[in-house]
C-alpha cells in the first residue's frame, strides 16, 4: 500500500514538474513584438505609382496549409491538454495539397492586391514548407511583405500529449501587390489573453501599406486578422477601437482607405447563422457594431457565400457550421464595383477567398 501511495505521489510530482516546465519555457520564450515594426519587401514590384482608378483585391485566410476540408482541429473544441483523437497537424500530403491550392489560386485569379492571413513562413505544422515564398513564386513582379503574428520556438499543446506537440511556428500576414508601396509597417493590435493562455496564442497585428496614387493622394491598404477564441469579444473590442481611430485619421488626411482580412466577427447586422439557421452547433459569432464607423463607410462582402467553416470536425456540406467573417472595408472616397465570394467548398482552407473590384473616386 505504501509503495502504491509513493508511486502515485511521485507521478503527481513528475506531472506537476512537467506542466511547470512547459509554462516556464513558454513564458520565457513568449515573443514580445514592438508596437510598430517596419516591414521589408522580400520581392519588389515593377510599378511604384498607382495610375489606374479601378483596382482588384483578394482577401483569404490560407489556414497555414493545414486546415483543408479533411481537417478536424483539436483546439477548436477548446482543449489545451488532449487532442481527443482530433488532428494536431495535418498529414504532409494534405499540407502539400492545400499549399498547391494556394498557388493555383493566385495563378488563376488575377488581382492587383492579395491580402492573406495565417501564412506559414517556417513551421513544424507545415513541415518546413515556406508557404509565403511558394505563393510569392507565382507572382513575379509583385511586391511581397510578411508581417509575423505567431512566433514560437515550440508550442507545447496538447500539453499531455508531448509527442504530438504543435512545435515551432513562424507565421503571419502576407501581402502581395502589383505596386511598390512607399512604406509598409506592422502595427501590434492592443489586448492580450490572460496568462498562461497568451503564451500559446497569436500576437494579433495589422499590416499597413501606403501607395502613391497618381494625382498626389495615397492608398492606405490594411491587412488585418483579429483575435479568435475570444468568447467575450473583449479583445476584439480593444483591437477595433484602435483600428477605428487609425482608419478615421487616415481618411481625414484625404487618403483612400481599404481594409481586408479575417475579422473573426460578422459585418454589422449580418446573422451569424444565416447559412445554418437554428443549427449553429454550439458556435456563436459577434457582429461589428453598426455605429462603429460613420454611415458613409462601407462593409463589402458577398452575402450569398460563407467564408468560414468550423473545424471541430471534417467538412461535411450541409452539416458543418458555416458563417461569414472575411470581408472588406472601404472609405467613402472608394466605390465598390463588384464583390464575389469564391466557392472552393473549403478544399484548401477553413476559409474561402473574397474578390473585390473598386473605383478610386
Amino acid at each position: 500500500m505504501k509503495k502504491a501511495v509513493k508511486a502515485i505521489v511521485f507521478s503527481l510530482l513528475l506531472l506537476g514538474f512537467y506542466v511547470a516546465a512547459v509554462l516556464v519555457h513558454g513564458t520565457l520564450t513568449d515573443w514580445q513584438p514592438e508596437k510598430e515594426m517596419v516591414l521589408q519587401a522580400e520581392q519588389k514590384a515593377h510599378e511604384s505609382i498607382i495610375a489606374d482608378s479601378i483596382l482588384d483585391f483578394v482577401t483569404w485566410n490560407l489556414g497555414y496549409g493545414g486546415l483543408g476540408a479533411e481537417s478536424n482541429f483539436f483546439y477548436d473544441s477548446g482543449n489545451l491538454f488532449f487532442s481527443n483523437g482530433r488532428m494536431v497537424r495535418a498529414d504532409k500530403a494534405l499540407v502539400e495539397k492545400n499549399i498547391g491550392g494556394d498557388t493555383l489560386f493566385v495563378e488563376s485569379t488575377p488581382a492587383d492586391f492579395y491580402l492573406f492571413q495565417e501564412v506559414d513562413y517556417h513551421a513544424k505544422r507545415s513541415y518546413g514548407i515556406n508557404q509565403f515564398k511558394a505563393v510569392e513564386k507565382e507572382l513575379p513582379g509583385y511586391a511581397s511583405f510578411f508581417a509575423p503574428n505567431y512566433c514560437a520556438p515550440r508550442v507545447p499543446i496538447p500539453i499531455f500529449e508531448p509527442w504530438k506537440a504543435y512545435g515551432q511556428v513562424e507565421s503571419g500576414l502576407a501581402t502581395y501587390s502589383r505596386f511598390q508601396p512607399q512604406s509598409s509597417v506592422r502595427f501590434q493590435l492592443p489586448g492580450e489573453y490572460p496568462w498562461p493562455d497568451r503564451i500559446f496564442q497569436l500576437d494579433r497585428c495589422a499590416g499597413v501599406h501606403r501607395f502613391d496614387v497618381k494625382g498626389g493622394k495615397e492608398l492606405v491598404l490594411v491587412n488585418v486578422h483579429n483575435s479568435a477564441y475570444d468568447k467575450t469579444g473583449e479583445l476584439k473590442r480593444q483591437q477595433m477601437a484602435f483600428l477605428k481611430n487609425f482608419f478615421l485619421e487616415e481618411y481625414k488626411k484625404g487618403h483612400y482607405v481599404i481594409v481586408g482580412g479575417d475579422w473573426n466577427q460578422c459585418p454589422p447586422y449580418f446573422e451569424f447563422d444565416r447559412f445554418s439557421p437554428g443549427d449553429s452547433d454550439g458556435y456563436s459569432q459577434i457582429n461589428i457594431e453598426p455605429d462603429f464607423l460613420p454611415a458613409d463607410w462601407q462593409w463589402v462582402y458577398d452575402p450569398t457565400l460563407p467564408t468560414n467553416r468550423k473545424v471541430k470536425d471534417k467538412y461535411v456540406p450541409g452539416e458543418t457550421f458555416i458563417t461569414l467573417i472575411d470581408f472588406f472595408l472601404i472609405s467613402p472616397n472608394v466605390k465598390v464595383l463588384q464583390v464575389k465570394g469564391l466557392d472552393q467548398q473549403f478544399r484548401f482552407s477553413d476559409h474561402q477567398p473574397v474578390w473585390m473590384e473598386v473605383l478610386l473616386l
